[in-house]
């Protein structure tokens, strides 16, 4: 059975940093483009940042680009999110999601209906 579970959310002052995590088990690391979505309340989900199988490419949006850095560490099988230069604006729960659609080397799609397999997320709050 996959699980995909986050961790690391909290409250943090806007400027600061925080590092989340997802922890996957149930499937082939590998085989599986990986991505942060995030969703704040009375809006749709959006993608965040996004790595290929290979865990070579990578992609964000553009409103964290420069901010905020993927990786994936696929002998713990863990997905990290390190998030920096925090604003109110990135208040949200963040959710990790798999998705075994895209070819090795091509980053995460953007579009969250493309994913196979979501966490249930993590809350991250940005005070002003």
């Amino acid at each position: 059975q996959v699980s995909l579970v986050e961790s690391g959310g909290g409250l943090v002052q806007a400027g600061g940093s925080l590092r989340l995590s997802c922890a996957a088990s149930g499937l082939t690391f590998s085989s599986y483009a990986l991505a942060w979505f995030r969703q704040a309340p009375g809006t749709e989900r959006e993608f965040v940042a996004g790595t290929a199988k290979s865990g070579g490419a990578t992609k964000y949006a553009d409103s964290v680009k420069d901010r905020f850095r993927i990786s994936r560490d696929p002998v713990k099988k863990i997905l990290s999110l390190q998030m920096s230069s925090l604003k109110p604006e990135d208040s949200a729960t963040y959710y990790c999601a798999a998705d075994d659609g895209p070819p090795y080397l091509n980053p995460a799609p953007r579009d969250p209906r493309s994913y196979d397999y979501w966490g249930r997320g993590t809350q991250v709050t940005v005070s002003s």
